[in-house]
């Protein structure tokens, strides 16, 4: 088994996991993180099945746990989740885009969905709606991110390039081809953008080229992070940076490109990183990859327990 997803619920008492198998299982961190708790408190309250081929994606609304399939996006409400009842409430089958499905929520109250199609679909959350698509990349989309204050779209793909879109145009207003920076890149990885993240005037991104953090301004990068292998998932923290891939562990590293700590995770290799930072009563940092367990870091510092899907 192989975790490829998670997401929180609104409240921060529940985590919602997505395997290679199609599954979804959901998880109770308040009696996980009990002091009463057992071993039947770190196993799923409820699992099912969401999609025939992985769930590549999860995301929370104030009200809903999105998951995207192959072609497919699917809403449940946690309310209804939190009951045990797997009834999904909206489903958007949406051929064009096939795999690798991802996708984010933009202050207007649409969905941004990125996928095998190489192209953004922008979707009215109300409607079900497309109402525009931003053409550039020219292989797969594999990551997302927003710079909601300026409006902005950014987006890394397979072809290497991180592509920056203006979304009241629809316009790439600048394209970054990572690979072609002599510091970042590794031509034994390839190309690929594989996670993305932003906060205020700097970018973080990796895959197949190195990590590295980019100032928006300039876009050039000033650090490039001495991480073995690819990373899959990165982001911000407080004066750090997060992230995971090849290997077993979460890597801590500092602005300035040096690497502080990596923390040992049980599995032998990671796709997705999570922060509940909306309940100070669950405040937790969540690891997953190729393995049925889900690593949880009460300090951020050590594993504390896992979760098993």
């Amino acid at each position: 088994m192989s975790v490829f997803s998670q997401s929180f619920s609104p409240c921060g008492r529940f985590l919602a996991a997505g395997n290679n198998y199609g599954e979804i299982a959901v998880f109770s961190l308040s009696a996980a993180l009990s002091p009463d708790a057992t071993d039947m408190s770190q196993k799923p309250i409820l699992t099912f099945t969401a999609h025939e081929g992985p769930v590549f994606m999860l995301l929370s609304t104030d009200t809903h746990l999105l998951s995207a399939g192959n072609g497919e996006i699917s809403a449940w409400s946690w309310v209804e989740l939190t009951k045990r009842s797997t009834k999904a409430v909206v489903l958007r089958v949406v051929p064009s885009i096939c795999h690798f499905v991802t996708f984010i929520v933009f202050q207007d109250n649409s969905l941004i969905v990125g996928g095998g199609d190489n192209n953004i679909h922008i979707m009215d959350m109300e409607t079900g709606i497309f109402k525009s698509v931003l053409q550039g990349h020219t292989d797969y989309i594999h990551c997302l991110a927003l710079k909601e204050r300026e409006g902005e779209i950014l987006s890394g793909g397979e072809d290497g390039a991180v592509r920056i879109w203006d979304s009241r145009t629809s316009q790439a207003v600048h394209c970054i081809e990572v690979f072609k920076y002599e510091e970042c890149t590794r031509p034994q990885f390839g190309k690929w953008i594989s996670c993305l993240a932003t906060d205020s005037d700097w970018m973080l991104c990796g895959g197949g080229p190195s990590l590295s953090l980019w100032h928006l301004r300039s876009m050039s990068p000033t650090s490039v992070f001495p991480l073995a292998g690819c990373q899959r998932d990165a982001m911000f923290y407080q004066d750090m940076i997060l992230a995971v891939g090849e290997g077993p562990h979460v890597s801590h590293c500092l602005l300035g490109g040096s690497v502080k700590a990596q923390i040992p995770c049980t599995s032998p290799s990671l796709n997705t990183l999570a922060l509940n930072l909306s309940s100070t009563e669950h405040r937790v940092m969540t690891v997953a990859g190729s393995s049925d367990q889900i690593d949880v870091f009460t300090n951020f510092s050590y594993r504390a327990f896992s979760l098993s899907f």
